[in-house]
């Protein structure tokens, strides 16, 4: 087992690295390139029923701390992405499949066709999307959050994870933890997707900067890092029978490092990638193994959880 060896429902991975999904992973060519990357597996885009576009252009920015998005789920419909699944060589890195349906009756048709699929794809249902106009995040919703994953548990019938929305309040992260533990389908949480429908204004021009929502949009990278490090590590400790996907604000080795710290077992890269590409998990990979020397650390096993409270 080599330094940076991870592990996640009992399937082994190169390093603990992948993308976050939305970024670099919308069609075969992308996520080709994510296949060809130093990242230990990798994630397709959140999929729906059918093709969408997306909210309308420009939906992306970037900060000097980060980025603001309101893509509205660009893909190209799931079809393509079990496709893709289909033809995967699983046995070179493993292969996530992320499913945002805009509906309940929409993901249940979508986990039954990747179900018969038979595929050893891991599924991530993504409860967490913040731009879709006049659609409200599920996991925000604790009783239709429970409707969905009663009704995915019966139909999906295999392992599967959630993407869940950033929580600020102890009373949320108790009460989402008491739903997700309620159902031993739901086998790992990744933690956070973006923090919903800030604002950037550019002082100059004194408008917003990106389109859609009037300019209202999910915001990642170094703005949510210490958010992301404290929803990975409450549901670390409210879920002691689930495993921990961190994401959020990691642009260097010592990112991930914290997000294994907090108790993460695999980490998502999404704005720093979509600004550096797939190299990224190169120098990322790099980064953190000449840290995990540094500290006399021999696996990312021995680092897990290891957070120190005062």
């Amino acid at each position: 087992m080599s330094l940076l060896s991870a592990s996640l429902l009992g399937i082994d991975f190169a390093n603990p690295l992948l993308n976050a999904s939305g970024v670099w992973c919308r069609d075969k060519a992308e996520l080709d390139a994510l296949n060809a990357s130093a990242a230990g597996s990798f994630i397709t885009k959140s999929c729906t029923l059918v093709p969408r576009a997306g909210n309308p252009e420009p939906r992306y920015y970037a900060t000097p701390l980060g980025s603001i998005n309101s893509m509205g789920l660009p893909n190209e419909g799931y079809p393509y992405y079990l496709d893709y699944a289909r033809h995967h060589d699983y046995r070179a890195k493993p292969l996530f499949m992320s499913v945002a349906g805009l509906s309940l009756a929409d993901n249940l048709a979508m986990l039954a066709a990747i179900r018969a699929a038979d595929l050893p794809a891991i599924v991530e249902l993504n409860l967490s999307c913040p731009n879709v106009p006049g659609k409200p995040q599920i996991a925000y919703d604790f009783a239709a959050m429970t409707e969905m994953l009663e009704a995915v548990s019966l139909e999906y019938a295999r392992p599967f994870g959630v993407k869940m929305p950033p929580y600020f309040d102890i009373a949320h992260f108790d009460e989402a933890a008491a739903i997700l533990n309620r159902f031993p389908h739901v086998t790992f949480v990744t933690c956070i997707n973006s923090i919903g429908n800030a604002l950037i204004i550019d002082p100059e021009t004194e408008s917003v900067v990106i389109k859609p929502k009037e300019g209202f949009g999910g915001i990642g990278g170094d703005y949510v890092l210490p958010t992301a490090l404290a929803n990975v590590n409450a549901f670390y400790r409210r879920c002691p029978g689930k495993q921990i996907i961190g994401c959020g604000g990691v642009s260097t080795g010592e990112h991930v490092f914290m997000h294994l710290l907090a108790g993460a077992s695999l980490v998502q890269v999404g704005s720093a990638l979509y600004e550096e590409g797939p190299a990224i998990f190169a120098r990322l990979n790099a980064e953190l193994s000449a840290l995990l020397e540094r500290k006399g650390y021999a696996s990312i096993e021995s680092v897990r959880g290891k957070l120190r409270t005062l």
